[in-house]
Parts: structure tokens; C-alpha cells; sequence
């Protein structure tokens, strides 16, 4: 039995006419194809059985098996497997019924070999596109029950652009308001690489002041500085072969951006306090919740760093601008956290799924989720009604007298939230609108979930 050549388009070719099967033999294999050429048919049936071809040509009649029953045989094996029909003079109304049933195209005795060649270039241009969306359809599947939960359109899009751009080589920005899902779809971009067997880390650049978050990333000598008192690899080290998750690269010092590019470029670095080079392969996946462009053009992000992590953006869409969603956000956390604090609640009632419907959501999908959880603890019932939800949802901005209907901790909750998306998720100018300082700001949000 033929076996398949790797990376060469297999043809199955089936004519009981020896010296038309030879001289088409020799035509494909000298455009680089792999031939597979029989005189039976029923060979033929048994090679659609065991071999995956890429087209088939066949003559229309031939003794014992007809060109129609190798058609209906490769249609079984794979409805889409492109099917020539070859025909002579009196058989056309046949060929043409063989085009019916399915049949990608037929050429009529006598014919140019080029002309055949040609239909067959086309057809296994059609068939290799078919495989693509298949290929792709089967991936983007696979994304179902990971986590990325929607049936929106631009859900859909993002689960396509993961699996599209997640096997390539290239620098990925993920971009979205606090709360999108960034680092969910970075962990999916590393789930469906190359690297999915090896370590994803993963660090918050504008959670740690700028020496930590140097030690951190590049790691440190013994005795670089006070406390120092052994040497400590970096992520960029322990990360090697796998991918590093930069969130809010928004954040990042300019003095440590300089660092980062020459890491980017380079695949070197140095510890702190270190003089030896140290060599890392990975994959550098960066999130920004706020205009990157914007904070280019003023100065406060280097544009070559920019461009370095910006092989392709993925935009992730806040919740308000699919609320379609939010529905089938809402029961999966009511699922996750009904089995988590074993709790018998399967609904939400149509008032308290309207008005998580409504709700403005500056927290997005973080905030949905806190506020199920909360729901499901709350809930006395079997479902999930108005009053197990915060007293605030829904509020756009904050009546006079929700002070007094809101828990000391929900009030600070939502004041966090709309600083956050009132400086666009800006950790630092929010802390000082609040009045306290980064690290205060940054435990709190740890709390909440935000």
C-alpha cells in the first residue's frame, strides 16, 4: 500500500487505460505531487479506505467498479475530498450527474494534461482551505470550557485570533480594561503553543515598586544590595523555553523598559550585580490596560519597546459592550460557586438577571464574578433573587443615599472600582485620587478581586 511522502499533496489516480494512467503519472509527479494510480477500482476503494488523499481522479466508466462508485467512496471517507471525473465523448450528461451528487469537476477525452493539471491545482487549493477552517474550527472548539465564556461575535473573534496566532513566533499585546480576561487569554496562547509544556509565569509591573520588580524579573547576585544574601534567578531566567506574562506593562519604569528591549532583542540579560550574560529563550506575552499609543506620544513608554511587544494586539472588549454575555457569565460563576460552597441553587431569577444585564460593570468580568460569588453566599433560596445582589449594581453613579445601603467593604469596593476606571486603570494616580498610597491600593484590590 502507498504510504504518504510528507509535505507533498497526495493524488489518487483511477483509469483502466494504461497509457493514459502512465502519461498522467508522469505529468503530476513532475509538478512534485504524489501519485497513487490504479487500473481497478476496487483497488481503489481499498486505497480511500487506508490513505488520506488530497483529490481524486478518476476515470467515469470503467468494468466492474464506475468512476460514480469511487466518487460515492471518497464522499464517505470525506464529503469535502475534491473528486475529478475524467469522461469521454457520450458520457457528459453522466459526468455532469456525477457533479451533482458532488463531484468537484470533469474534463472531457481527448484533453491537454495541462488543462487537467490546472483543475487539479484549484482543487487542491479549495481542499487545503477546507482542512484550514476545519483545523480551525476544531481549535477554536477546544477554547469552549477553558474559561473565555461567550457566544458573542467578538468573543468568537478573540477565540479565533488565539488559535490563529498562538502556534506563530511573535510578540503578542493584549489590550483591555481591568477585569477583560487578559491574563485567561494569555494562559490559552500558552495552552495552544509550542511552549504549553513548559512554565507560564506571569507578573503585575505596576504592583511592585521599581527595584522589586527589577529583582524580580532579572533576578539578583549574592550581595548586590542589602538583603541580598544569595543569588536569586529572575522570571526571565525561569521562564526559559515557556512564556512570561507582563501585566499592566503600562506601569514599567522607562529605566526599566531600556532593560526589557535588550532582552526582547537580544535574548540576554544581566542579573543585578551580576557581569555574566545570561542567555533565555522564551516567549513574551505583555497586557496593557490603558492607550499605549497615547502614553508613546507623552513620553512615558518607549515607542522601539512599543513596537517590540506589539507583534500583533488582541483587543479584549469590556462587558458592557457585550451584554450578551453576561447571562452565561453569570450562571457558569453561579455553577462554580453553587459547587464551591455546596449550595442547591441552579437559577437567577428574571429581575436579578436583568438587573445583572444592566448593571454598567467598570470592574467587568472580575466584578461579575465577585458579585456571584457573593450572590450565591447570600442567597437563601433556590435561586438567586434581587436581594442576594449588591444593593449598588446597576447604579451608573452613586445616589446620595446608597451610603447607607451599602457595607463599609462594598462602599470601598465601588470607590476603588471607579477610580480605576476613572484613571483608565492607572494603579498609581488612582491610589493618589484615593488618597492612599500604591501598596494600600494594590492589597486592596488583591481583596477584592478587582
Amino acid at each position: 500500500m502507498t504510504q504518504p511522502t510528507p509535505n507533498k499533496q497526495h493524488l489518487l489516480l483511477v483509469d483502466d487505460d494504461q497509457r493514459m494512467r502512465e502519461l498522467l503519472t508522469d505529468v503530476f509527479t513532475g509538478k512534485g505531487y504524489q501519485v497513487t494510480a490504479t487500473a481497478d477500482g476496487r483497488e481503489a476503494l481499498l486505497h480511500l479506505e487506508t490513505v488520506a488523499f488530497d483529490t481524486v481522479i478518476t476515470d467515469l466508466m470503467m468494468p466492474q467498479v464506475s468512476g460514480t462508485e469511487v466518487l460515492e467512496a471518497a464522499q464517505r471517507r470525506d464529503a469535502q475530498l475534491p473528486v475529478i471525473i475524467i469522461t469521454g465523448y457520450g458520457t457528459v450528461d453522466s459526468a455532469i450527474a456525477a457533479m451533482k451528487i458532488g463531484a468537484h469537476d470533469y474534463i472531457q477525452k481527448p484533453f491537454d494534461p495541462e488543462e487537467l493539471a490546472l483543475i487539479v491545482k484549484r482543487a487542491l487549493a479549495h481542499y487545503q482551505l477546507v482542512k484550514q477552517n476545519r483545523d480551525l474550527t476544531a481549535r477554536v472548539t477546544l477554547l469552549q470550557g477553558t474559561g473565555l465564556i461567550g457566544s458573542s461575535a467578538a468573543i468568537q473573534g478573540i477565540k479565533e485570533m488565539i488559535v490563529r496566532l498562538a502556534p506563530l513566533a511573535v510578540s503578542l499585546l493584549i489590550c483591555g480594561e481591568t477585569g477583560t480576561g487578559k491574563e485567561l487569554v494569555a494562559r490559552l496562547i500558552q495552552q495552544n503553543s509550542d511552549r504549553a509544556a513548559s512554565n507560564f509565569l506571569a507578573i503585575n509591573c505596576g504592583a511592585l515598586s521599581e527595584s522589586l520588580l527589577e529583582s524580580e524579573l532579572f533576578g539578583y547576585e549574592r550581595g548586590a544590595f542589602t538583603g541580598a544574601v544569595e543569588q536569586k534567578k529572575g522570571l526571565l531566567e525561569v521562564a526559559h523555553g515557556g512564556t512570561l506574562f507582563l501585566d499592566e506593562i503600562n506601569s514599567m519604569p522607562l529605566s526599566l523598559q531600556v532593560k526589557l528591549l535588550r532582552v526582547l532583542q537580544d535574548g540576554t540579560f544581566l542579573r543585578v550585580g551580576g557581569t555574566k550574560e545570561i542567555t533565555t529563550d522564551l516567549r513574551v506575552v505583555s497586557a496593557s490596560n490603558t492607550d499605549l499609543k497615547g502614553l508613546v506620544s507623552k513620553g512615558l513608554f518607549r515607542d522601539d519597546l512599543y513596537y517590540r511587544i506589539n507583534g500583533m494586539e488582541i483587543d479584549l472588549p469590556p462587558l458592557r459592550d457585550r451584554r450578551e454575555d453576561i447571562a452565561e457569565l453569570a450562571y457558569h460563576f453561579l455553577n462554580r460557586y453553587s459547587h464551591k460552597y455546596d449550595k442547591a441553587i441552579h437559577e437567577i431569577a428574571p429581575q436579578a438577571l436583568r438587573m445583572l444585564s444592566d448593571a454598567p460593570w467598570p470592574g467587568n468580568v472580575r466584578e461579575l464574578e465577585n458579585v456571584m460569588s457573593r450572590a450565591v453566599i447570600m442567597e437563601p433560596g433556590a435561586a438567586i433573587t434581587t436581594t442576594a445582589l449588591p444593593p449598588s449594581l446597576g447604579a451608573a453613579s452613586l445616589p446620595p443615599a446608597a451610603a447607607n445601603l451599602m457595607t463599609l467593604e462594598e462602599m470601598e469596593r465601588y470607590m476603588i472600582n471607579k477610580a480605576l476606571a476613572a484613571t483608565n486603570g492607572n494603579r498609581a494616580l488612582a491610589a493618589q485620587t484615593l488618597g492612599i498610597d500604591a501598596s494600600t491600593l494594590w492589597r486592596k484590590t488583591k481583596r477584592y478581586d478587582l
